[in-house]
């Protein structure tokens, strides 16, 4: 019977737990009483023949019982505590960092161990270091101690059942190395006492909080409580911190409590964690260090990863303007020389917020309002998606109502027919809005200008990029390319072409679950060709080449 057979006769977390104290789980301490409550229940026996093939596995690097814990127990329920195991080469990829950063530290941490598979190859590339687990789920806890015990550290490793947001390290002579995957659990799931202390600690340091922050957000955080200067850190997680407002905790600890050094963005095609099509990052950081410049590079393959050795240097001062990150990590340096920029041609505007959809797009309430305030306007992605390469016909479009703050531009008899439709819409709650409470008039949606080229920008498929050529408004679910400088017809069409061929959803920011989103900064570093290649018959198909 082959391994794969053998382990497959474990069909449950109770024969993991089995194997995990057959393995020797117990050789390392300390024991949680989470942990011996699930020792002291009954459990199943598992073969000696099972436990040598799982012993030797161990052995030959791999990891067979966090394999069964990920098909026993649902995606769901994993994502729910944040358990994605890491696959090896980004774990190698990361100790090697390591190892070029620090020699030999004294210590490694990992803050959500899991079964143990970056304390394990840890333990190898640094034979000296004291071995440090923190972990909450006692399954996960008993695996960790199972594998590092096969491969013989027991007396240089420690298993903690605790949340990593509560440890306090001892301590040391020599540096410490962080080195994991903190969990990703979103914020709904976290409890209010722990936004609590997010914000109470993120002041400390002379930072903000967001209640919306993600639970890699507090292990960025709890490491730099704990961590003292020449200790060397490394993690992995989604790299919506680079951008999102709630990241903005992230990026001023990067820069100026962790020392950030690096960062490696690694593409979803990639797909860094499995069985999620998301964008994933690499931080390395040095506690101590403030660098001029900070290494970037983007990655489409895991076995490219090598030792993580960025590509470029980008000046520090860039990152601490930035209020998004993902654009500083692209680079035009592997483009033709005679491509640039699409921000240096156009501006890129997101549409118009309405505040009230329901009130105004037109409606069976405002078919009685003057022609002068109702807009064509793209509302739906799908429109764009539908249009090919033009908006050739306005007719399918709905019309936005755009009123503008000076009541007395209209006659008697119009003012009166939209003054009637704004008590209407005073009544539906249009005015006490976010949005209406911001505006010079509360009525008054302010669309922005017919926009030459508009384009979608958050979809599982890369953008659509369509000609405007009925002049048709956008509101917010579409961005508008506003050229510099006045363009032909001819640049415009070509500009548009080569965008919906030439852009992909590599160049986005992917979430979990594939979707692609473009903010306005980051579609305006788009690389496209110069003016003149627009300008020339030059054919697309070359351009793309």
């Amino acid at each position: 019977m082959n391994l794969l057979d053998q382990m497959l006769e474990l069909e449950s977390n109770e024969h993991i737990v089995a194997a995990a104290i057959q393995l020797g789980a117990r050789e390392i301490q300390p024991l949680s009483a989470d942990e011996e409550s699930l020792i002291s229940k009954p459990l199943p026996l598992i073969t000696p023949g099972t436990i040598k093939a799982l012993r030797t596995s161990i052995k030959d690097g791999s990891d067979p019982l966090g394999f069964l814990f990920s098909v026993i127990n649902s995606q769901k329920d994993r994502r729910e505590m944040g358990a994605v195991y890491t696959p090896y080469p980004i774990i190698e990829a990361m100790v090697d960092w390591s190892a070029n950063m620090v020699s030999q530290p004294a210590r490694v941490v990992d803050p959500g161990t899991g079964s143990g598979r970056f304390l394990r190859a840890a333990a190898r590339k640094f034979p000296k270091a004291t071995l440090v687990g923190y972990e909450v789920d006692p399954i996960a806890a008993l695996m960790a101690r199972a594998n590092l015990a096969v491969i013989g550290v027991s007396p240089r490793a420690q298993i903690y059942l605790e949340d990593y947001r509560k440890c306090n390290l001892q301590g040391i002579n020599g540096s410490t190395l962080f080195l994991a995957n903190p969990p990703y659990v979103r914020h709904h799931l976290i409890d209010q006492k722990w936004k609590t202390w997010l914000a109470t600690q993120a002041h400390i340091f002379g930072h903000r909080a967001s209640g919306l922050a993600g639970l890699h957000v507090y292990f960025f955080l709890a490491t730099a409580r704990i961590a003292k200067a020449g200790d060397v850190g490394i993690f992995i997680t989604a790299s919506e911190w680079l951008d999102v407002n709630y990241g903005e905790l992230v990026r001023k600890l990067f820069l100026d409590n962790l020392g950030g050094i690096d960062i490696n963005v690694i593409e979803p095609v990639a797909l860094p964690f499995v069985g999620t099509a998301t964008t994933a990052v690499i931080s390395g950081f040095r506690v101590g260090d403030k660098p001029a410049s900070i290494g970037v590079r983007r990655v489409a393959d895991l076995n490219a990863l090598g030792s993580l050795r960025t590509e470029r240097a980008v000046h520090r001062e860039r990152f601490e303007e930035a209020s998004r990150w993902t654009p500083l990590t692209r680079s035009l340096e592997n483009r033709r020389s005679d491509f640039i920029e699409l921000g240096e041609i156009c501006r890129v505007h997101r549409g118009q917020v309405t505040g009230a959809n329901a009130v105004w797009i037109e409606n069976d309430e405002s078919k009685h309002l003057p022609t002068s305030v109702l807009f064509p306007t793209v509302t739906k992605a799908k429109e764009l998606f539908l249009a090919g390469g033009a908006l050739t016909d306005a007719k399918g479009l709905r019309r936005v109502i755009d009123i503008p703050p000076d009541l007395l531009f209209f006659e008697d008899e119009e003012r009166e027919r939209i003054t009637e439709y704004l008590k209407l819409a005073k009544k539906r709650g249009a005015n006490s809005g976010y949005v209406a409470s911001h505006r010079r008039a509360w009525w008054s949606v302010g669309l922005k200008a017919p926009a030459p080229i508009l384009a979608t920008y958050m979809a599982r498929r890369p953008p659509a990029f369509v000609r405007n050529l009925v002049k048709a408004r956008h509101i917010n679910i579409a961005h508008g390319l506003y050229p510099r400088t006045p363009l032909d017809s001819k640049v415009l069409d070509r500009l548009a072409s080569f965008l919906s061929l030439g852009v992909s959803t590599a160049q986005g920011r992917t979430y979990a679950g594939g979707l692609t989103k473009f903010e306005p900064k980051e579609m305006e570093r788009l690389p496209v060709p110069d003016l003149d290649l627009l300008r020339d018959n030059v054919s697309l198909e070359e351009l793309l080449n």
